[in-house]
């Protein structure tokens, strides 16, 4: 028994991976795989085709075909063994039998092929024994990660001596310019702190530290309020901590050092810090002293023929507070005035408070509001409110799905029309299909596409759907399926104002003096969203 060839093949004869045992032209292999497809009959039984010269011994894989290339003078009955191996091997190195599958590890399939087959004959080896051969450690290998993390080490530690050195340099020129010597260095240097803390003063209060959403992974609108009264000073004018400008210089010192390793051929890991707004989930907490977040959400369902089932908008206001000093608060709000929606403050409030003057304060004004953690991102419940309506103007996304049958094929055309109360973001439409071989082909599309094979489930992305981009469409082509199979669509977005318009306009502390520095948070989500 010889076997010439194992390879991966889609339906179409697009070769995916390919092992060759013996030694043959390129041309000659390519040409052997591209005949295989057309030897191929529709709905036959047969595990085997044979040629003049080759035989193709092969099984279907989902939408790929797993095949053995072989002389005619093998013995097929062995064939078939090796393809029952190399069946099971397949989905042990690829767990989505697909082509972005199969293409991520294929070097890990050719290196088990080799394993069971060698040239051009099998080996006598089992599934367990493979990926046991394959998984080898390697001392040669583990000696060059012991040497290249000494490296880093060593790296890592000259680089802190020399930021020592740097810091002392530094404090010793700072010490010389208090006492006169250098006057104008000294004034370069207060500057370059003064515009150091300016930009940090700037970023934190207008909402740096909230751009990313953080408890909700989505994007939020940050207004942060500050009182100019000459009682109590704001956070951002307090005084920069000693240092803060050898902390800048030594980041840059560190930087160029780092480089220059590189530059010599050097691998350099480097212990990389988040900051804000570089990360959807791990958003840093707030910062300011008092934090309330207005969160909306949208619970819709739409009739695939037009109209609407159901509406309905559940809104919380939250409070969050740091520190325990600025517990004995009051928060005075302001409502879009919007006479569906209906109100309702937690029992522990004034209702009478709220209701003659939108202020939402303790029934005891000697209790003070609990504190929680900087991770916390829930806080305190401080007033409700529920909006439904049977107006289909309230709603901010139509869709409108049309497959049709056509022939051999099902046309499917999704648009999209988005109110202009709103502008959306991470739009995302799930469309249901039915199973599929292959993904399907979208001849057009405003936006993004992502086919997810393991949930059947093809998912139309915009990024931001704002006054440029008020209407989109969708065209997208399936083998024959019934119209029932696209529904239901699902839908979520987020935006960045809400159908209340509630807004915190002051803090009231109790024991006088100036209000303290608060920042709020305002998202609409979509809780469920339908089109049935």
């Amino acid at each position: 028994m010889v076997v010439l060839a194992a390879s991966i093949v889609t339906k179409s004869g697009k070769v995916l991976v390919s092992r060759q045992f013996v030694d043959m032209s390129r041309i000659r292999i390519e040409g052997l795989l591209a005949a295989f497809p057309k030897l191929v009959g529709t709905g036959k039984q047969h595990t085997y085709v044979e040629t003049e010269n080759v035989r193709y011994v092969y099984q279907p894989i989902e939408a790929l075909y797993l095949l053995l290339v072989t002389n005619k003078q093998s013995n097929i009955l062995e064939d078939l063994e090796t393809l029952r191996l190399l069946s099971k091997l397949v989905p042990e190195y690829s767990y989505s039998l697909d082509e972005e599958g199969i293409c991520k590890t294929g070097f890990e399939l050719i290196f088990a092929f080799d394993e069971v087959i060698s040239l051009g004959h099998k080996e006598n080896v089992t599934v367990a024994q493979v990926k046991q051969y394959c998984e080898m450690e390697s001392h040669e290998e583990k000696l060059h990660r012991l040497v290249l993390l000494s490296k880093i080490n060593e790296t890592k530690e000259a680089m802190r001596r020399r930021a020592n050195e740097i810091d002392k340099s530094k404090q010793i020129e700072k010490n010389r310019g208090e006492k006169g010597g250098f006057m104008s260095l000294q004034s370069m240097g207060s500057g370059r702190i003064e515009s150091g803390f300016s930009d940090m003063s700037i970023s934190s209060g207008g909402g740096g530290g909230f751009g990313n959403g953080s408890g909700f992974g989505l994007t939020t609108d940050v207004e942060s309020f500050s009182s100019n009264s000459k009682g109590r000073p704001p956070s951002s004018a307090t005084a920069p901590p000693k240092g803060f400008g050898m902390q800048l210089g030594k980041s840059q010192r560190t930087n160029q050092f780092l480089e220059s390793l590189k530059a010599e051929g050097e691998v350099i890991l480097e212990d990389v810090q988040p900051k804000a707004g570089h990360s959807r989930s791990a958003a840093p907490p707030p910062t300011d002293p008092i934090t309330l977040t207005v969160e909306e959400k949208l619970n819709v369902t739409l009739k695939r023929d037009g109209g609407m089932n159901n509406f309905d908008v559940q809104g919380t206001l939250s409070l969050q507070i740091l520190n325990q000093e600025d517990g004995l608060i009051q928060v005075q709000i302001e409502t879009g005035g919007n006479p569906s929606i209906l109100f309702k403050s937690h029992p522990n409030m004034n209702k009478e408070l709220f209701t003659n003057e939108n202020i939402l304060g303790l029934k005891d004004p000697n209790r003070p509001f609990p504190t929680g953690q900087a991770g916390d991102a829930g806080g305190v419940g401080l007033l409700k409110w529920r909006m439904q309506s049977a107006d289909e103007s309230m709603v901010p996304l139509s869709i409108n799905c049309w497959p049709s049958v056509s022939g051999n094929e099902t046309y499917v055309s999704i648009e999209y029309e988005a109110s202009s109360m709103f502008d959306l973001r991470n739009v995302v439409i799930s469309v249901p299909l039915p199973s599929l071989r292959e993904a399907p082909s979208v001849s057009q599309i405003d936006g993004e596409w992502r086919y997810d094979s393991r949930n059947s489930v093809l998912e139309w992305s915009i990024l931001l759907i704002d006054n440029s981009n008020r209407s989109g469409s969708m065209e997208f082509v399936v083998p024959p399926a019934d119209s029932s199979a696209f529904f239901p669509v699902s839908v979520r977005f987020s935006a960045t104002s809400t159908y209340s318009d509630l807004k915190v306009v002051n803090i009231l502390p109790l024991r006088g003096g100036p209000s303290p520095k608060f920042s709020q948070r305002t998202i609409l989500t979509t809780e469920n969203y339908q089109v049935v």
